[in-house]
């Protein structure tokens, strides 16, 4: 019987003020077959620092968290 762990990023959607939302699964198998699974997400927002994120989520941030969207966001903060 041997268990594994497996965490991934399992959807990335760009939500609202072109945040990214990440949702992350975590899985135990057991001879590769799921047990349990649960489910983690979090948000990147424009001006966010991505260093640590997913390859898929870096790329999506690069492309989409431009100077215009970063300072678009900050201005809506300031006015919420």
């Amino acid at each position: 019987m041997a268990l594994e762990k497996v965490i991934s990023v399992d959807l990335i959607e760009i939500v609202e003020n072109s945040c990214i939302q990440v949702r992350t699964k975590t899985a135990i198998l057991e001879n590769g077959v799921e047990i349990s699974g649960k489910f983690h997400r979090h948000i990147v927002a424009p001006g966010d620092d991505y260093s640590a994120e997913d390859a898929r989520v870096k790329a999506i941030c690069a492309a989409m968290h431009t100077p215009q969207v970063i300072a678009a966001y900050k201005a809506a903060q300031i006015t919420a």
